[in-house]
């Protein structure tokens, strides 16, 4: 599974001219499943988001997860988006080639378990539309993005 990670202070999605999900400082996920992709990879990815250590400490240095957030007067929030593109082959040609990508039902089936652990496992989670036309709009805080690829074993 692909993941695009970016610590937040606040991030939105919009389906329709209609927000269905947004929060306040934490991490906006962007996802993708890619083909032979498992619940195992869901797990890991997750596990290894929710540990991620890119909050500033007291002293300002990138010391806490968005976990680590609930025990210093904030809750971080998770925004789940899925984004197939993030599987995109640009090896060849200008066009790129999504082959990598799951199909649409696995794809939404891993997207969705992904979700449901989310949700058992942290306190804030907002989730995007799957499949929609979505437009995100978001504050970058630092700006910090990091991509994540848990590969299958």
């Amino acid at each position: 599974m692909l993941a695009l990670i970016q610590r937040v202070q606040e991030a939105r999605v919009v389906v329709d001219g209609e927000a269905v999900g947004q929060i306040d400082a934490g991490l906006l996920v962007l996802v993708c499943a890619e083909r032979g992709d498992d619940t195992q990879q869901a797990d890991k990815l997750l596990a290894k988001i929710l540990k991620l250590r890119i909050f500033g400490d007291a002293q300002g240095k990138m010391n806490l997860s968005v976990q680590d957030m609930d025990g210093h007067g904030a809750v971080g929030g998770l925004l789940i988006v899925s984004q197939f593109t993030l599987a995109a082959d640009t090896s060849s040609g200008n066009r790129p080639g999504f082959s990598a990508a799951a199909a649409p039902s696995q794809g939404e089936r891993l997207y969705d378990y992904f979700v449901a652990q989310a949700r058992g496992a942290h306190g804030v989670v907002q989730t995007g539309r799957f499949g929609a036309d979505m437009k995100v709009h978001l504050i970058n805080d630092g700006p910090v993005t990091i991509p994540m690829r848990i590969a299958p074993s």
